[in-house]
């Protein structure tokens, strides 16, 4: 990356930031000496039993590297090629992941429109009709994202709704966590609480998008479907060698909250970006700004000015939508010379 791209603060994503100092710490710390591989080692134990400590004793728990890959192994554990899971149309499985999960899984994936990112039980019963009909795929799983796509935060009373509709009609409940940080940060409850206590049976609790280099978990509150993930994460070649270098990652996270800190830092900076926007006379807001994501309608004919003082992505380019993504490390000066620069380029005051 020139050193331009460097010295330029980017809303593009919370995967542009770097890497939280305490994680590199916690990386220089671990790198010493030989221990046994693949997962064999003190450290990823100890970080294991740290992680069942959040999510619950009879949790279990193995670390992967990427989202994508927790997403496809878990789903693969609540589906057969002959079943569909349920999704909201702007679930990251469905829009983001270049088809791994109908590759991977060899399931279909059936849309509900959203208009926040989160789905009902009215959205997910229109996908349930014709069990038994050999002719038709067979629903199996409800994925749902916390936070979502857009931002938005499905409430603990929201999940036990779904999770208990999903139950009554024979389907498990996977929730893509890639944000359950930001979520629980602007909920003030805990991971558990809004994923294994409101009813989830897979999670994918996401760290790279909150300080980690890479790295993620894949946690399981249904121990019966642990059962084989061993060998499917071997097959699914998302089984690190060098495990401790993950481990040693959310054992940072975990270290005096760092997580909770990291997530609610990147939401008051989205905040903070909002209520800036917000003031801006041609901006509107188009979701809550819940978590750590603002999407706001732009003016057509400023966007590329806009993005030369600090790179965002154009979500929705029929209607001018762009995402802004804050992260652990955007600081309130980089938010506020924004919004200065944004109130510059549209008013011209």
């Amino acid at each position: 990356m020139h050193s331009a791209d460097r010295a330029r603060r980017h809303f593009s994503s919370d995967n542009w930031s770097g890497v939280h100092p305490e994680v590199l710490a916690a990386l220089a710390a671990v790198n010493t000496g030989h221990v046994p591989s693949y997962g064999h080692d003190t450290y990823t134990a100890a970080t294991i039993a740290r992680l069942r400590d959040v999510f619950g004793d009879r949790a279990e728990i193995f670390l992967v590297f990427s989202g994508t890959g927790a997403n496809v192994l878990g789903l693969q554990t609540l589906a057969m090629p002959f079943n569909t899971v349920i999704c909201a149309e702007t679930a990251h499985i469905y829009t983001s992941e270049c088809g791994a999960p109908e590759k991977h899984v060899g399931c279909k994936l059936s849309p509900v429109p959203t208009r926040d990112g989160k789905i009902d039980p009215d959205g997910i019963a229109k996908h349930l009709h014709d069990f038994g009909n050999d002719h038709h795929v067979q629903p199996s799983a409800v994925s749902i994202s916390q936070a979502t796509e857009y931002g938005t935060v499905y409430s603990p009373d929201e999940i036990r709704v779904i999770s208990a509709f999903a139950r009554e009609h024979g389907l498990k409940v996977h929730m893509d966590g890639a944000r359950l940080a930001n979520a629980a940060a602007h909920l003030g409850v805990s991971l558990r609480e809004i994923s294994g206590d409101a009813g989830v049976d897979v999670l994918t609790f996401g760290g790279t998008k909150n300080g980690m280099i890479a790295g993620e978990a894949v946690v399981f509150f249904d121990a019966e479907l642990a059962r084989n993930f061993a060998y499917r994460r071997m097959q699914g070649m998302q089984l690190s060698s060098k495990m401790r270098f993950i481990a040693a990652q959310f054992d940072a996270l975990l270290d005096n909250d760092l997580w909770l800190k990291s997530a609610a830092h990147s939401n008051r900076m989205a905040g903070i970006l909002a209520d800036g926007l917000r003031s801006i006379d041609g901006i509107q807001l188009t979701q809550k700004v819940q978590a750590n994501e603002v999407f706001a309608i732009l003016p057509r004919e400023h966007i590329a000015a806009l993005q030369e003082h600090a790179a965002f992505q154009v979500w929705t380019e029929s209607i001018s939508e762009a995402r802004f993504v804050a992260s652990f490390d955007t600081t309130e000066q980089d938010v506020r010379s924004f919004v200065e620069s944004a109130r510059a380029t549209i008013t011209g005051v």
